[in-house]
This record gives C-alpha cells, sequence and structure tokens, in this order.
C-alpha cells in the first residue's frame, strides 16, 4: 500500500469472508460504530480511551466453531482431535472461562497463563504447559494440577520434568515438540520451524529422535507423542500437510523400530486472520478438514492407525473478536519527498498497545468510528505518544481530511497480541479490556493507573 493509493477500512460486513471487524459491529444510522449493540462514543465515555473492546457473542462463536469443525473432521478417525486455545494471543479469567464452556481446552507458555487458566476453573487434564524455559516451581504447579500435557522443547527439559516428576512421585505426561524444517506465516519473527531460532529439537539433526529415545527410557515420564508449530499468520495450509507428513513418518519409523505407537500429534496453529479486509482466511470447517485428510492419507501410506490429533488456534479464536478504540489528537500534514502528502493522525495509545506493526510490519486498517464523513479521503497514518519515531499503529490508510482533534478512531482485528504484549513504555499506563454482549459491558481487565505504575516503585 503506497501513500499515493492507501485503502480505507472497509465497513463492517459480518457476512463477508474477509471482514476484519467482529460479528456484531454495525455502523448505525448516525455513524456511530456499535459492538453488541453498543455505540463505541459510551464505551469511551464510560471506560476511556485506548481501549480494547472485545465482541463476546463473535469469540465464542470463533471457538465453537473450531471446536465443532475438528469434532466432524475427526469423527471417522480413530483418534480423534482436541482444540486448545493458544492463550499467548490473550487469555484472562473470563476468556478462558469462555474459550473452555465452547468446547476448547487450553494451551499456556508460562506460570502466569498457568495460573489464569487455573483460577478460571479450567480442570488440569485440560490444560497444556509449552514454552522454551520453564522453571523447576513452573513444572511442578503444572504437575500437581495435574496438566494433559508439557510440551518439551529441549534435551536438557527431559531430565528437568524427570527430575521434578521423580521428587513428587507423579508420572509427567508429555510430547516432544519438533523443529520440521517447514515454515510458513508472516514476518521472520513469528515463523517457528526453521532450523535457526529456539524452539524445538531438529527433526533433520537427530535431535528429536534423541530426546523421544531419552523420555522412553524415563519411568517418570509418559510419551504422549510429538509436537510441531511451523509459524503464525498463515494463510496456505499446504504447509501443514508436509509437516504432518513428517510427524506421521517420524511416529510410524519409531513404532517400527520399538514397537511403541504415540498416541498423539499436535500439529500447532498459527492459522490467519483478515487484519485489513484484504483477505479470506481459511475457515475452522477449511482447517479441520484439510488436516483430517492429510492424517487420513498419510496414515494409508504409512499402514498405522490414525493419531489423536490436537491443534492450537489463538489469533484465528481471539484476534478478529477485538478491536482497540483511540483518541485522536494531533493530526499534522507531512510533506513527502514525492510532493505527495500524509496525514499523521496522532492517538492517546501506540506502540504501548499494539506493538506489532513497529515489531512484525504488521498491517492495519482504521475507521472513523464516533460520525460518519464525507469529506474527501487522504493518505493518512495512525500513529501513537510514544517517544519513538516508529511508533506506528497504522501504516497506511485513507481518512477523511476532517478528521481532527476529539473525534474517535477504531482500529480492528486487535484481538490477538495487544493486550498480550502490551508495556508500560514511557510509564504509560496500559488499557483495559472490556467485553460486550447483548448491549451490556463488563471490565474484563482493569485499565492500569498512574497509582499502579507509582505502586511498583520502592525509590
Amino acid at each position: 500500500m503506497s501513500a499515493q493509493d492507501p485503502r480505507p477500512a472497509p465497513e463492517p460486513a459480518p457476512a463477508s469472508p474477509a471482514t476484519p471487524w467482529s460479528a456484531t459491529v454495525r455502523r448505525g444510522a448516525d455513524g456511530v460504530l456499535a459492538v453488541g449493540g453498543l455505540p463505541v462514543t459510551a464505551l469511551a465515555e464510560r471506560y476511556g480511551t485506548p481501549l480494547y473492546v472485545l465482541d463476546e457473542a463473535d469469540l465464542r462463536a470463533r471457538a465453537r466453531a473450531f471446536a465443532d469443525a475438528f469434532g466432524e473432521a475427526f469423527a471417522d478417525l480413530g483418534g480423534g482431535a482436541d482444540v486448545y486455545y493458544a492463550g499467548k494471543a490473550f487469555l484472562s479469567v473470563a476468556v478462558a472461562r469462555w474459550v473452555h464452556a465452547e468446547g476448547l481446552r487450553i494451551d499456556t507458555t508460562t506460570g502466569g497463563e498457568l495460573a489464569v487458566a487455573l483460577r478460571a476453573g479450567v480442570p488440569g487434564e485440560a490444560i497444556g504447559l509449552h514454552g522454551n524455559n520453564k522453571s523447576d516451581a513452573e513444572i511442578e504447579r503444572a504437575l500437581r494440577a495435574g496438566v494433559g500435557r508439557i510440551v518439551l522443547d529441549s534435551l536438557a527439559e527431559v531430565e528437568q520434568v524427570a527430575a521434578v516428576a521423580a521428587r513428587l512421585g507423579v508420572r509427567a505426561p508429555v510430547m516432544v515438540r519438533v523443529t520440521t524444517g517447514v515454515h510458513a506465516g508472516g514476518h521472520e519473527f513469528i515463523s517457528t520451524a526453521h532450523e535457526d531460532q529456539k524452539f524445538g529439537l531438529s527433526l533433520a539433526g537427530g535431535a528429536a529422535r534423541a530426546a523421544l529415545d531419552a523420555v522412553a527410557a524415563r519411568p517418570e515420564l509418559d510419551l504422549l507423542g510429538v509436537h510441531s508449530h511451523i509459524g503464525s499468520q498463515i494463510l496456505d495450509l499446504a504447509g501443514f500437510e508436509v509437516a504432518a507428513r513428517a510427524l506421521l513418518a517420524l511416529r510410524a519409523e519409531i513404532a517400527e523400530q520399538t514397537g511403541r505407537l504415540m498416541p498423539e500429534v499436535d500439529l500447532g496453529g498459527g492459522y490467519g486472520i483478515s487484519y485489513t479486509g484484504d483477505v479470506a482466511p481459511p475457515t475452522p470447517h477449511e482447517v479441520a478438514h484439510a488436516l483430517a485428510d492429510v492424517v487420513r492419507r498419510a496414515c494409508a501410506d504409512l499402514g498405522t492407525p490414525p493419531p489423536r490429533i490436537s491443534v492450537e488456534p489463538g489469533r484465528a479464536v481471539v484476534g478478529p473478536a477485538g478491536l482497540t478504540l483511540y483518541r485522536v489528537g494531533t493530526v499534522k500534514p507531512v510533506r513527502l519527498d514525492d510532493g505527495a502528502q500524509r496525514r499523521y493522525v496522532s492517538v492517546d495509545g501506540g506502540m504501548s498497545d499494539n506493538i506489532r506493526t513497529a515489531l512484525y510490519d504488521a498491517e492495519y486498517t482504521a475507521a472513523l468510528a464516533d460520525h460518519r464523513s464525507t469529506a474527501p479521503l487522504v493518505p493518512a497514518r495512525v500513529v501513537g505518544k510514544h517517544c519513538e519515531s516508529g511508533d506506528v499503529v497504522v501504516r497506511d490508510v485513507a481518512l477523511p481530511n476532517d478528521v481532527a482533534r476529539g473525534d474517535l478512531l477504531a482500529v480492528p482485528a486487535t484481538g490477538a497480541y495487544g493486550r498480550s504484549m502490551a508495556s508500560n513504555y514511557n510509564l504509560v499506563p496500559r488499557p483495559g479490556v472490556v467485553a460486550v454482549a447483548d448491549g451490556q459491558a463488563r471490565v474484563l481487565v482493569r485499565r492500569e493507573t498512574e497509582e499502579d505504575l507509582l505502586a511498583l516503585d520502592e525509590g
């Protein structure tokens, strides 16, 4: 997208598969956006801005769609399927309860995420613990809670988890994360299955097989299977087929050599969403049936019964369900080298509430949220209030040329990795998270205050 030809945000169109807006977003006759039947002007007045707004009905529907799709697609495959919600995308007590109520398990990557899932009342057997650098305390808490699995990320963790399990007198259910060499998705930083990065154990280099053999040799560990994650914001499902075949072949090879047929295979997550309305991402039905077809064909070729399959969508569940509301401050026209002009629209948040644009060159869009304008559209860049030139929320978007101080802007598709990656850079308090459903709003995570920041300062 260029400054000469930026695109405006698409209007809310719930029937469109490419819409970046959640299902209940509408623009009223007065031009005001509403979520779950509540105008955003009322939300901004009551809760302030910046504000993360979650569409509860949309989030629940997406979780339910994944549970139903995988249940249907794998119904005739002996192992069946589980869907784990990747809590790293965004996790709160309420969200954990919602997704579990809709049929999902929860994947956690830290002690904090595990604590939230347990506080929500999610049973331990429906929780997984992930992460490449688990502490003994995190492993112990997971085992005491009876988690359904711990995903091992290194040879060292084989011994570490076995030692903690021995001390507690329990048998730890584990999977081994395998680096298949398949990598897919967006930015290099979120591509997670190539060899030169921190996650997993290499299939090609033999580390994965060494870890599997080491697990099998430890009576304190119960080897459930293998795990793979190939990247994030993936719109083409072809990479999953290659990775799945590699994992299933490894499973068959070990069964032939040792007589042990691992019961489970996890194919990860990373399914993409629409951020700007330019793409129609794969639906849960398409993902589930594509993976089921791969597993069915691969296991037939290998002569092995299908394992129980698990997947880990996060962004695809919560990302489209959220939007961020901002209040416009300074609006500044800037003359570019080619003679064109771009309007820099500063808002009251920025990289502290959405780091993805600065970190990953992520693309978002933005729309005027509190009225409808008939003014001409002009190239604009939505920027934050932080002391960084890279503090950009939306790099290129067409906005009306009468956008002014005090207006509300809405940035859709921010339910994932906005609040979960938020910071206090420049000592800016993090925004709150409000859920809206059926004309009612409630706070899920309260807004931070300067008093919160000062309370941490022991100076």
